[in-house]
C-alpha cells in the first residue's frame, strides 16, 4: 500500500496533538496516573495515524517523533503556566 503522505510530514502533527496533553501534564501531580496518562495517550494517537495515514514505522524518523513529542509537550506545559 502506498503512504498518502510522508513519515516528515506528519511531524507537525504529533507536535499539535501533544499540546493539550502538555498543558493536562503541567496541571498534574508528578508520576500520578493523570500525569502518566498525559505522556502515554498521545502515543496510541501518533501510531493511530501513522496507521490511517499507511505510514510504516521507520527508525530513521524516529528522533524527529520524539522531538515532536517533546516540543508539543512543552508547549503545552509553557502554555499552562504561562
Amino acid at each position: 500500500m502506498q503512504p498518502l503522505c510522508s513519515p516528515w510530514a506528519i511531524a507537525p502533527l504529533m507536535l499539535l496533538i501533544n499540546v493539550p496533553f502538555g498543558y493536562w501534564r503541567a496541571r498534574s501531580r508528578k508520576f500520578s496516573f493523570a500525569w502518566f496518562a498525559a505522556i502515554h495517550v498521545p502515543i496510541l494517537f501518533a501510531i493511530a495515524l501513522r496507521l490511517v495515514l499507511g505510514i510504516a514505522f521507520c527508525f530513521s524518523v524516529l528522533p524527529v517523533y520524539v522531538l515532536a513529542f517533546a516540543a508539543g509537550q512543552a508547549a503545552g506545559g509553557w502554555i499552562r503556566n504561562r
